[in-house]
């Protein structure tokens, strides 16, 4: 297996699936439509069945389901060049966007500080949910976001109000870092920084090396505070869609 491949994996352990089913080296997922990454077939080594018949079984997974057949897909892999030929398309009304980042970086012992103040525990805190998606918890969202093997949450209170909140999930010797909100009117205010680094010290106590994270290839703001963080990237990946 390919580095590429082994974060793929490591990615979707940290952002579990509600249903899932093996499909060679693929799994093809589902959870109620939240989030593209848990309700799309993860494309990484081989299905063990010629291409065709792989899709097919996609699409009748999607279809028991009840979510829109899509595959995850690495940009410039095999499959992203051989699914155009067999009619497939790049999602590009993907609601995030039709492609994200992969984004690494060491994890220094010692390297948090920012955040020190912020506790990180392992079940969401009052509000973070709220902050998080922004509204109601669908059960669907609520299944995903509380799944994984060792997860961590936090928020940023001011003046008794959350206004930020993020996930943390470590997986072998990575730190997954996903679901990080701030609130409108707290933006590039530091939140950020102090729930990254809030996971950073609760991943390193843990042993941890490495951080992971995905984002939109679009989400400028996001890559620009990535890369203060010394975050680069590893690979590309983007959502396909059977052809109309």
């Amino acid at each position: 297996m390919s580095t590429t491949e082994a974060l793929e994996v490591i990615c979707a352990q940290a952002w579990p699936a509600t249903s899932t089913r093996p499909l060679g080296s693929w799994l093809l997922r589902a959870s109620g439509g939240y989030t593209g990454r848990a309700n799309s077939a993860l494309t990484t080594g081989s299905p063990g069945v010629p291409l065709p018949e792989a899709l097919s079984r996609v699409v009748e997974f999607s279809a028991e389901h009840g979510i829109r057949p899509t595959a995850q897909v690495v940009v410039g892999s095999e499959w992203d060049e051989r699914l155009p030929g067999e009619g497939w398309v790049v999602n590009l009304a993907h609601p995030r966007g039709a492609e994200s980042s992969v984004l690494v970086s060491a994890l220094e012992p010692g390297q948090a500080g920012v955040g020190s103040d912020v506790v990180v525990r392992a079940e969401p805190p009052a509000g973070w949910f709220e902050v998080v998606l922004g509204g109601p918890a669908e059960p669907a969202a609520v299944a995903v976001l509380t799944s994984g093997p060792r997860l961590g949450f936090a928020v940023v209170e001011v003046d008794g109000e959350v206004v930020g909140g993020i996930r943390g999930c470590v997986v072998e010797d990575y730190l997954h870092i996903g679901a990080l909100q701030v609130r409108e009117g707290w933006r590039r205010a530091g939140v950020a920084r102090r729930l990254l680094g809030a996971l950073d010290a609760w991943a390193g106590g843990l042993g941890v090396r490495w951080r992971v994270l995905q984002v939109a290839t679009g989400n400028v703001a996001a890559h620009a505070l990535y890369a203060g963080l010394g975050y680069s990237e590893s690979h590309r990946y983007r959502y396909w869609v059977p052809g109309v």
